[in-house]
């Protein structure tokens, strides 16, 4: 049986400059913006994502995972 749980966890990329960094995903919210903790960039999702985790992390985020990859977490 699969676990419901979704992961909380997510390595984000930099795509500017490569900066790595395990962040913890919210699960009451949309993280619309990252600031990079390598070269300071604004990082925004890419269309067709609801969030930055998942344009740029490892894991997408808690509703999409939940969903099984089909929706939106932001409605």
């Amino acid at each position: 049986m699969l676990d419901p749980s979704p992961v909380l966890q997510s390595t984000l990329t930099c795509p500017l400059c490569g900066q790595i960094a395990d962040e913890i995903m919210p699960t009451d919210a949309c993280q619309y913006f990252y600031d990079c903790k390598g070269c300071g960039a604004l990082l925004k999702p890419l269309p067709g994502d609801c969030c930055v985790f998942c344009s740029y992390g490892t894991v997408p985020c808690p509703p999409i995972q939940v969903d099984g990859g089909k929706g939106s977490c932001c409605g």
